[in-house]
């Protein structure tokens, strides 16, 4: 099995108000996925971090393959979320792995 863990910082220039809402708009079209991508096993968004984190999401995914992992990259479905998350951050650090 694969995890795909992704930490992501918002952009600097998204004011206070709004940046809820992109987390949860982010958190809604990733976790949309799930069941639609083969070889995915699971796929959540943690969108709500403490105060004293330096990161605004994180997604944590299992796929049961790394062929599974890189179909999920390629797929429609994943670039069309993956564009609106493109567009309110500033910061993404991945770390993929085998358990």
């Amino acid at each position: 099995m694969i995890k795909h863990i992704i930490l992501w910082k918002l952009r600097d220039d998204i004011p206070e108000c709004e940046r809820q809402t992109c987390r949860e708009e982010a958190k809604r079209r990733l976790e949309g996925l799930a069941g639609k991508i083969d070889g995915m096993i699971s796929i959540k968004v943690n969108a709500c971090p403490l105060d004293s984190s330096n990161a605004d999401m994180m997604l944590e995914s299992e796929f049961v393959s790394v062929h599974a992992l890189d179909g999920y990259q390629k797929n429609p479905l994943h670039l069309e979320a993956a564009s609106y998350v493109r567009s309110v951050v500033s910061q993404r650090l991945c770390l993929d792995f085998e358990v």
